[in-house]
């Protein structure tokens, strides 16, 4: 189904009831339907939309959905690196003109390219992939339920619409009859007055604990925390239920949606409909949920087998059905090192829980013998010392690092995942930002 037609069946039900709040103002069921309804695109191709308010970028996207088009939120100084790869029909950069015509019935079919975004990974490049509307909306119900989430939440959403994570996440508290909350960017000012409403936060890792700090000082009603993107640190959990937080994280890809969730801290279990495989050390998931690929033939890590099977690259431990997935992190991420293969999220996963880390990157640095040895690039304010005891605690002696940096802050993706390869980059570029931690 539409999600505008989910819009229209609120604004018919509950008009009243506030549905988008954003930095500019809001708008309830009503006057979201209103805007949507009056807003035309004489374009049923590929929408690129520029906007920067949150309520126009969903506001559009609606109207995109309604007209049968297939919208791509993305930032300003990326759509002309987009547009060189990706055929645009349509550039939104300006709200949509109104016209008083009655809107068209929204009927549209569950194979219609109903969504495209962008996904960069770690690497900071571009690319676009493009989604079935049954493979965007239909997972939309197990999300509500395993959640909770329903018309009487108030959902927060803390970051970009253009990241898959965000634009979801905002589009399915829509869907659901919520009150979404769109600041549009991460804005740890406003958290105050955001969590005296929120009841759900739908966020990524390494947000979290600033959410719940806010939360426990205002002691809102926030009651459940939705995280993917990255792995979760077992001290965000252990926080959260010290504040009486119920966190559902879950782990997918941008091309393959959700593939496994942790709903009680017992490990990530397959999402609903999904099957999984690890085939030599390969996460493989078979769903309804998956993406139709990448637009203009770009490349990718997206790999098919011909049975409906798909895998990105990530590395897990054997698997078995009826146990928890231990995932491992990306293949293409991995570290050689005197003849062994490192894993990055490996060593990340030991070292973001000691004190004073706030979040991390690992890297290979060329080595004249070895090829490359094990840097991190911490965040935060921790000891030379305290990282180095953590890791020989925890990690095999290939796994150490070798080279330690800090950074003040960690360069993102727009998802909000460090910016691995940028990082690298930047440390061969011998980037004053980065220092040598002593």
């Amino acid at each position: 189904m539409p999600v505008a037609a989910q819009v229209l069946r609120h604004a018919t039900e509950r008009p009243h009831q506030p549905a988008l709040c954003g930095p500019e103002g809001s708008l309830t069921y009503a006057q979201l339907w209103e805007r949507v309804s009056t807003r035309r695109l004489g374009d049923k191709g590929l929408i690129a939309i520029t906007l920067t308010d949150p309520v126009e970028q969903l506001v559009t996207v609606l109207a995109a959905d309604l007209a049968g088009a297939t919208p791509l939120l993305c930032e300003r100084d990326q759509f002309a690196r987009v547009t060189a790869a990706v055929p645009v029909g349509l550039h939104v950069d300006a709200p949509l003109p109104t016209t008083p015509d009655p809107a068209p019935a929204p009927g549209e079919g569950p194979d219609d390219l109903a969504w495209a975004c962008l996904t960069s990974g770690s690497t900071g490049r571009p690319r676009a992939v493009v989604r079935t509307r049954h493979s965007w909306t239909g997972s939309f119900p197990y999300l509500s339920e395993l959640a909770a989430i329903g018309p009487d939440d108030v959902v927060l959403v803390p970051g970009p619409l253009v990241s898959s994570l965000y634009g979801f996440a905002a589009v399915h508290a829509l869907a659901a009859g919520a009150t979404v909350i769109v600041p549009g960017r991460w804005s740890p000012g406003s958290l105050t007055v955001q969590l005296r409403r929120a009841t759900v936060a739908h966020l990524v890792p390494h947000r979290l604990p600033a959410v719940l700090a806010v939360a426990a000082e205002v002691g809102g009603p926030l009651r459940t925390a939705v995280v993917g993107g990255a792995a979760l640190p077992a001290r965000s959990r252990a926080m959260a239920a010290e504040a009486g937080v119920r966190v559902i994280s879950y782990y997918g890809a941008t091309e393959m949606s959700f593939v496994a969730v942790d709903t009680d801290g017992s490990g990530l279990r397959p999402f609903p409909r999904v099957e999984i495989e690890v085939r030599q050390g390969e996460v493989w998931t078979r769903s309804p949920w998956m993406a139709e690929g990448y637009l203009a033939g770009a490349a990718g890590p997206l790999t098919t087998d011909g049975e409906g099977w798909t895998s990105v690259g990530d590395l897990a431990e054997p698997y078995r059905p009826g146990e928890a997935l231990r995932l491992r992190g990306r293949g293409d991420g991995a570290i050689q090192t005197g003849g062994a293969t490192v894993v990055p999220e490996d060593v990340e996963a030991v070292l973001r829980d000691v004190r004073g880390v706030t979040d991390l990157v690992v890297v290979g640095s060329p080595h004249p013998q070895l090829g490359s040895v094990v840097t991190a690039v911490v965040e935060g304010s921790p000891s030379r010392a305290a990282l180095e005891t953590a890791a020989r605690a925890s990690l095999d002696p290939a796994q150490r690092p070798r080279r330690w940096y800090a950074m003040a802050a960690l360069p993102r993706t727009p998802t909000g995942k460090p910016a691995r390869a940028l990082v690298a980059a930047r440390l061969a570029d011998a980037d004053p930002a980065i220092r040598r931690l002593v």
